[in-house]
C-alpha cells in the first residue's frame, strides 16, 4: 500500500502550515509597496487639496491630515472602506474604484506611526 504523504503526516502538516502562514507573517510584499505607491498617487489627485496627504507635504486644513487618520485606531481598514466607497459631506464622492480604495489604504498603511 502506497503511502498517502510520502514526506510523513507531520512534516507534511508542518510544511503546509508554513507555507499557509508564512506570506501572512512576513510583513508587506512588493504588492503593496506598488499598492501604496499608486495610494499616494491617487491621494496626491483626489484628496490633496482638502488634506495633508504626505508628511512632509503643505495642504489647507479642511480635513484631518493622512498620518491623524492612518493612526486613529477608530478608523479601521473596514470603516475607512465603507467611508470611501459611500463618503458623507463635507467630503465629496470620487466615485472610487474598488482597487483605488484599497491603493489609498495601502498608503495609509504605509503611513501607520509617521
Amino acid at each position: 500500500m502506497a503511502r498517502v504523504f510520502p514526506i510523513g503526516p507531520r512534516r507534511w502538516l508542518a510544511a503546509t502550515v508554513g507555507a499557509i502562514l508564512l506570506p501572512l507573517l512576513s510583513g508587506p510584499s512588493a504588492a503593496d509597496d506598488i499598492d501604496a505607491e499608486r495610494g499616494l498617487s491617487i491621494a496626491r489627485t483626489w484628496c490633496s487639496s482638502c488634506h495633508l496627504v504626505e508628511p512632509a507635504g503643505a495642504a489647507v486644513d479642511a480635513g484631518p491630515p493622512f498620518t491623524e487618520v492612518a493612526n486613529d485606531p477608530e478608523r479601521t481598514p473596514d470603516r475607512l472602506r465603507a467611508w470611501l466607497a459611500d463618503p458623507h459631506p463635507p467630503m465629496p464622492d470620487l466615485n472610487l474604484s474598488r482597487d483605488e480604495i484599497r491603493a489609498i489604504l495601502a498608503y495609509l498603511e504605509s503611513l501607520k506611526d509617521s
